[in-house]
């Protein structure tokens, strides 16, 4: 097995959130070269870790390019709040990178896509990795419940509560409010996943049920990134309902309408950030393997 020198790589980070500062640093920590652009700076700053305001200049002869979990948006611009302006990766920008460069991050778009195609960069994507997801749901799941907490009048407990999905997330958050007291539905086109709702202590439901299921619902959670709550859920919610998508881009709720139907809907992206030493540390693992592989592989 190859011994990796850290020291020469560079590494380039653009967008994300408090998470990619424990990124930064422990990236930092393996002896490369970290530059990064457009997540939140700490007073102190960040050890050995360079912030510059160009994100090209971040990418120019990156061998590795950090991307945030919480995907595109449609527009094509990372996960970046902080950010001065949205961070869109054209293919000029990436073109400054080392040859045979590499780009991790949650999950790419079509455009991302053809753009590193173009240029024979390697996209590894780690969002429906099990093991590190399961790791950050903790996070994610306390992030959620203040999200739910600061926007309703009602306890979780004994409230009318539905997961639609029953992925990683979907099925811990459907264990947690049963925990918690809810009268908690899932639903799930998969019967096995629905028998494991029901083995958890909730009520399983296909999706064909949503639309009579929802005027009862207090709390609606979709986790399915595909349009799944659309008018004919929307139009009957109680208007006390909340409604959080969990889901990558492009979601799973019709945001439009709801705002339409005069719904409370709130797109729950980046709430691993509740915890981001935890959540931070945990990435970088899944981060570290990745790049080790690839520099095996190379070898």
């Amino acid at each position: 097995m190859a011994i990796i020198d850290w020291s020469k790589l560079v590494i380039a980070m653009l967008g994300g959130d408090r998470r990619e500062q424990e990124i930064a640093r422990l990236a930092a920590a393996t002896g490369a070269e970290v530059r990064v652009h457009g997540f939140p700076w700490p007073e102190c700053g960040i050890k050995r870790v360079t912030r510059l305001d160009d994100p090209a200049a971040v990418l120019k002869g990156a061998k590795f390019a950090l991307f945030p979990i919480p995907g595109i948006a449609p527009s094509g611009a990372l996960f970046a709040p902080t950010a001065p302006k949205p961070i869109i990766p054209d293919r000029a920008m990436l073109a400054g990178m080392q040859p045979r460069a590499h780009i991790i991050l949650g999950w790419a778009d079509d455009n991302l896509k053809k753009h590193c195609e173009a240029l024979s960069i390697g996209i590894h994507e780690y969002e429906w990795d099990r093991a590190l997801m399961l790791e950050r749901t903790p996070a994610i799941i306390e992030g959620l419940l203040k999200i739910v907490i600061e926007n309703t009048d009602v306890t979780i407990h004994n409230a009318e509560a539905c997961v639609i999905g029953q992925g990683t997330i979907g099925t811990v958050l459907a264990r947690y409010l049963v925990a918690l007291g809810a009268k908690t539905h899932v639903v799930a086109r998969n019967p096995e996943q629905r028998a494991a709702a029901f083995v958890a202590g909730a009520t399983a439901h296909g999706l064909e049920a949503l639309p009579d299921l929802a005027p009862r619902l207090d709390l609606l959670f979709s986790t399915v990134p595909s349009r799944v709550v659309g008018a004919n859920v929307l139009g009957v919610l109680r208007e006390s309902a909340l409604i959080v998508d969990l889901a990558a881009p492009p979601g799973g709720v019709d945001f439009e309408t709801a705002k339409r139907f005069g719904r409370r809907a709130i797109w729950g992206r980046g709430l691993g950030s509740r915890a981001p030493v935890t959540v931070g540390a945990s990435q970088w693992r899944g981060i570290r393997a990745r790049i080790e592989h690839v520099l095996q592989d190379e070898h």
